[in-house]
């Protein structure tokens, strides 16, 4: 439920705010700051459920890691996921507080001050989230995958969007390489709320969904 409300924020954010909202900061600080002066209300639409989207990340991290405990679960996997999950919803946070400050006119007058705030975030909101989102992603889909939790399909494609999202650190120094953010981002949200309506909710689940499988 957690994961829903997180695809729901980010789906509701980026339809509201339109294609416009967005200013690549490659395109360069003048353009940037004539971006943002045009339409700052947008921006901090974006701005408000892009932090909002951060909050019920941070929760779905927190239920991950007890469930997986719940099941009997005890090796660093749970405890990579969560930190990952606080981590992608901490820098959630930070790229929603940038994106605001690229709406605040005072602030945007300086080309260099908003070429700033874009390229933070940007980062925080893109590599750095991603990043995270991966650990959280890796950490239920390995032990998922060895105790047979969840279908093996899901597993192995958790494991994938995972190892992609990690690889988005790789796009800092080759910009080409940043259309896996997108993946990353989407892709393991969907894998989350997927994940999170086939997880089982205590051992007893995991008995007979085996001895059904057998």
């Amino acid at each position: 439920m957690h994961a829903a409300l997180v695809l729901l924020a980010l789906v509701v954010g980026f339809a509201a705010a339109g294609p416009d909202a967005f200013a690549s900061p490659y395109a360069g600080a003048a353009a940037v700051a004539a971006h943002a002066q045009q339409d700052p209300v947008a921006i901090r639409v974006v701005a408000l459920l892009q932090f909002g989207s951060a909050v019920p990340l941070g929760i779905l991290a927190a239920t991950a890691f007890a469930r997986l405990h719940r099941l009997g679960v005890r090796v660093p996997g749970p405890s990579i996921g969560f930190a990952g999950g606080l981590t992608a919803s901490i820098l959630l946070m930070v790229s929603a507080f940038c994106t605001f400050l690229l709406s605040r006119p005072e602030l945007t007058t300086d080309p260099r001050l908003a070429l700033a705030f874009s390229f933070a975030a940007f980062v925080t909101g893109g590599v750095g989230y991603a990043t995270g989102l991966g650990l959280l992603i890796a950490g239920m889909a390995v032990p998922a995958l060895i105790l047979r939790l969840v279908p093996r399909w899901l597993a192995w494609a958790g494991l994938v969007i995972a190892a992609l999202a990690e690889l988005t650190f790789l796009s800092l120094a080759i910009e080409p390489l940043q259309f896996l953010l997108p993946i990353a981002r989407f892709g393991g949200i969907a894998w989350l709320i997927v994940a999170g309506f086939l997880f089982p909710t205590d051992r007893r689940d995991v008995r007979e969904r085996n001895g059904a499988a057998a």
